[in-house]
């Protein structure tokens, strides 16, 4: 290898410390992180499990009629049914326990921050590099601290796919409250509205499509990491198809990918028509 002209930066060691300091000094908080995504990620798995397999399918395809066309509640029902059919029931409940968990933490954290961002150019200039660069690391890097501050299961999966999932939701909360129109804002200003009352009565309802496709983006981001987040003990989908792969399965890793195939367009088209009215 070519010789630098100048030292080596030692970067990588300056990264092991500083996450050996953050391990060892906040190692309650992360023990306190772990115990609660636990209990909420099984939580859920376990409400959902305890819900018999044909109502539950019932129960979606239905909510997909009422907020799509009855040709999406139909796929919804004929693409559950078929998860149910292969053997795959239990791990999509295990996967969309652990993908609407994520979802809710992206929710709860890159709203207030896009919210706030939009509203003050600094906070902006300084999240922006941030998400940049929270978008281009790869995927498997984010595993490595996770693994190191929640150990190995279902908690690193989530804390991942929080990390990759967020910006999305961020960048288009941004975008949506700062693409409303001029004049109304001059509107709302000449009849005395505070930046509060702007805020929530005029901007953010102008804003949830722009904001709701950030979220359903955060979505698909989650859900793409549940195959990489089975590599550190995540359960559901992605175990199955990492298992496949790693035993050369063709026909096993085909099923549980066509169940995470059909997983994703009935959460996708759910959350584009939220809002929306049924054609």
């Amino acid at each position: 290898m070519e010789e630098s002209f100048i030292p080596k930066i030692p970067v990588a060691s300056w990264i092991d410390a500083f996450v050996d300091w953050l391990t060892v000094t906040f190692a309650i908080v992360f023990d306190g992180i772990t115990i609660a995504l636990e209990a909420i990620v099984n939580g859920m798995n376990t409400v959902l499990m305890a819900i018999p397999a044909l109502i539950l399918i019932i129960i979606l395809a239905i909510l997909a009629w009422k907020l799509t066309s009855k040709g999406i509640a139909l796929f919804t029902l004929i693409g559950l049914l078929l998860i149910q059919n292969l053997g795959y029931w239990e791990g999509m409940l295990q996967t969309l326990s652990l993908v609407l968990t994520s979802v809710i933490i992206t929710v709860i954290i890159g709203l207030p921050i896009g919210v706030w961002a939009s509203q003050k150019r600094t906070v902006q200039q300084i999240v922006t590099p941030i998400l940049d660069f929270m978008q281009t690391m790869p995927a498997f890097v984010y595993l490595i601290p996770a693994i190191f501050f929640f150990s190995i299961g279902v908690v690193p999966g989530v804390v991942a796919s929080v990390i990759f999932a967020v910006p999305p939701t961020i960048r288009l909360t941004i975008l949506g409250i700062q693409q409303v129109p001029t004049d109304i804002i001059e509107a709302t200003e000449a009849f005395g509205s505070t930046v509060k009352q702007r805020l929530l009565k005029v901007q953010l309802p102008l804003a949830t499509p722009t904001i709701m496709a950030g979220i359903n983006q955060s979505i698909m981001l989650s859900l793409s990491m549940v195959v990489i987040a089975s590599m550190v003990g995540a359960p559901g989908l992605g175990a199955d198809v990492y298992r496949a792969v790693t035993q050369i399965q063709i026909g096993t890793g085909f099923e549980a990918g066509l169940a995470i195939v059909v997983m994703a367009i009935i959460l996708d088209r759910l959350t584009q028509n939220i809002g929306k009215k049924k054609n």
